[in-house]
């Protein structure tokens, strides 16, 4: 993908109240088949999984993380507002699909893309204003360990929102921060008036016929010239993010298995340190045979929200979540992604901007085990919370 491409679709996005840009930044990835997919305008929409069961067209749009409440045995969050629908995927208009031979595919309408366009960044973003102070994420943190120490669960993700009031154009700044930080999953979507930039290094969910693949990630490290083999030494045999990364890995096997066929979940990549731009991290890949008959309802449910932004066991943890936490995900540690000829492939929505109503959001956590240190895991989510800001500022610069 060039970035002039890139540029055209943000412009064309412009004109629809739907639009989705979907980006591996040509990423070396060996489960993945599109380099690029981008689509403009709702067609039909689909606020179901099952309305997906039988369609073979191209579907792209969100799962939020409340979708959980959808879920059997899960209790659903009280009190919530959300502003976006738990489930909602849309048939675009017009799209075109890159694979990663440089193969393109156009499907609806013919797209006239402008030829030459600019997109200027203009920025007035206020003061960011977390959601959780200091003293009240050490004491959760306290808690949360001592649920551990009493066996309620084992591992719990932990997050924390920030929020600004801002004025802002989400195509240009979208457009120069993936050139400043492109990941292998990257998405610019937009629901009207509502938009999600999104730089995720992160796998929840493909199937591909009928194989399901799954690729946590916990364990990450930030880039530093001069140091980066010794980092990834460092991260390699690091226990605390060995242990969470295993944790989860179970997690993910015990979900595949209840809709793989017996025998067929395996980990063909445990623990493997992946380098992106910014930073190296620790990834682990599970896969499966679906069993006969087993529909995208059957799926989802089985494995969302994916292990990686819960904790372990997972419907514990996110009954827990909901009272710890003093924001709601709703999109963020959902989903971003696509359906398309019966198969499917969704990202794990982290490293991301919303912006809505004039006000940016963005999201951090961290898990939290027995051996996490509180006053390390709150630095860590103000790092997290640094490096967007900084990227951000630097696209204030251009």
């Amino acid at each position: 993908m060039a970035n002039e491409d890139l540029l055209k679709w943000l412009f064309e996005a412009q004109k629809h109240d739907y639009a989705a840009i979907l980006l591996s930044n040509n990423f070396a990835d060996d489960y993945g088949k599109y380099e690029s997919i981008v689509g403009f305008g709702a067609k039909t929409i689909f606020q179901s999984p099952t309305d997906l069961d039988h369609f073979n067209g191209l579907a792209l749009g969100h799962i939020s993380y409340q979708y959980k409440n959808s879920i059997p045995n899960i209790v659903p969050t009280e009190n919530l507002k959300e502003s976006i629908s738990d489930f909602s995927f849309f048939e675009p208009e017009s799209a075109i699909l890159i694979d990663r031979n440089g193969v393109k595919k156009t499907l609806g309408a013919e797209i006239e893309l402008d030829t030459e366009i600019d997109l200027e960044v203009a920025q007035q973003i206020g003061e960011w204003k977390g959601t959780t102070e200091k003293e009240q994420y050490l004491n959760t943190v306290a808690k949360i360990r001592e649920d551990i120490r009493n066996g309620v669960y084992y591992e719990l993700n932990y997050c924390m929102q920030f929020s600004a009031e801002a004025v802002i154009d989400p195509y240009a700044l979208f457009y120069h921060l993936n050139n400043l930080a492109p990941s292998p999953f990257a998405a610019f979507y937009k629901m009207k008036d509502h938009f999600v930039l999104c730089a995720s290094p992160e796998r929840f969910l493909q199937k591909h016929n009928q194989t399901l693949i799954s690729q946590p990630i916990k364990g990450t490290r930030k880039r530093i010239h001069g140091t980066e083999y010794e980092t990834i030494v460092e991260l390699s045999n690091h226990p605390k993010d060995l242990a969470e990364n295993v944790m989860i890995v179970d997690l993910v096997r015990n979900d595949l298995s209840r809709i793989c066929k017996t025998g067929t979940v395996l980990v063909p990549e445990l623990c493997k340190i992946y380098t992106f731009s910014h930073v190296h991290q620790m990834i682990s890949t599970v896969i499966g045979e679906l069993k006969e008959k087993t529909n995208v309802l059957d799926i989802i449910q089985s494995t969302f929200p994916m292990g990686s932004m819960t904790g372990a066991p997972k419907i514990e943890v996110m009954r827990n979540i909901d009272l710890l936490e003093d924001f709601h995900r709703e999109i963020y540690s959902g989903s971003i992604g696509y359906f398309f000829e019966g198969n499917f492939d969704l990202n794990v929505v982290i490293r991301s901007l919303e912006y809505n109503n004039c006000v940016l959001k963005y999201s951090v956590g961290g898990a939290i085990t027995y051996d996490s240190i509180a006053i390390e895991e709150y630095e860590e989510c103000l790092t997290k919370a640094a490096g967007i800001f900084e990227l951000m500022n630097k696209v204030k610069g251009n």
